[in-house]
């Protein structure tokens, strides 16, 4: 056989066979696809309810009302928005109306320090707090950041503005301290425990703190169980108000979004 054919044949075989048998390997080889991420929510959060009646020898009506949202990007500014709304009364006198808002944004210069903005603002009847609010700036650290456990720290400087029953409206500086605690003892279950305080510049004595502990629990994907002991304490309250303090054991049903 004439060698120029022979070389011939076996070029033009190589040629061909080659894209044939990467063909084959591909048709072979398992076919993945990926399916698309749904991205996180920006907006998450929960709202909570909770009622309580008794009658007979007295009749009691407590009700509570939660909010809790977080705007998170995943990006370095996280915003928190949270409430709190207490009423309650015995035999048709009212022994409880207190309101509280906080709305903070929060800027990450690392994964553990944060800057923060808030305000927060506080009613209370039985405390003769018209008003108080307080907006502050400050700088928070994460002492401790895992999956199970976090501690914060954080504190601030701004002003109170203050508005007591049958007073004028106080303004002074304020200094704001918090601390905020989370463990997860099980896969269903969250220990909390955080206290928030303030104090006036002009009088150090003069001070605001309000002590939470609570545990949730879940019932669903999308519902809890929340209990939750809460003590507010005004270290100078008006001269009419017997008790510097007052504490609020709370249950609630939560469904998160």
């Amino acid at each position: 056989m004439n060698l120029k054919l022979v070389t011939v044949v076996v070029i033009t075989v190589g040629c061909f066979a080659r894209p044939v048998w990467i063909a084959a390997q591909a048709a072979q080889a398992p076919q993945t696809s990926q399916a698309p991420q749904t991205p996180p929510p920006l907006w998450t959060g929960s709202v909570g309810a909770g009622l309580a009646l008794t009658s007979g020898n007295t009749e009691t009506k407590n009700i509570n009302l939660s909010l809790d949202l977080v705007r998170d990007p995943k990006k370095k500014t996280v915003t928190r928005i949270n409430g709190l709304y207490l009423r309650g009364d015995k035999d048709g006198e009212l022994t409880v109306n207190r309101g509280a808002l906080t709305g903070r944004e929060e800027l990450n210069l690392t994964d553990r320090a944060f800057l923060f903005g808030q305000i927060e603002y506080l009613r209370d009847t039985f405390k003769q707090i018209d008003y108080f609010i307080a907006p502050t700036v400050g700088f928070g650290y994460k002492i401790i950041k895992t999956d199970k456990t976090e501690l914060i720290l954080d504190n601030g400087i701004g002003a109170i503005w203050e508005k007591d029953t049958g007073r004028d409206t106080a303004v002074t500086g304020g200094y704001v301290a918090g601390e905020r605690f989370m463990r997860k003892i099980s896969p269903n279950a969250i220990l909390t425990q955080s206290i928030a305080s303030s104090w006036k510049t002009n009088d150090w004595g003069d001070s605001l703190h309000t002590f939470v502990v609570g545990l949730t629990a879940s019932l669903t994907t999308r519902t809890q169980l929340k209990v939750e002991l809460r003590d507010n304490l005004k270290n100078h309250p008006p001269p009419t108000v017997a008790k510097k303090n007052d504490t609020a054991f709370i249950t609630a049903l939560v469904l998160k979004f």
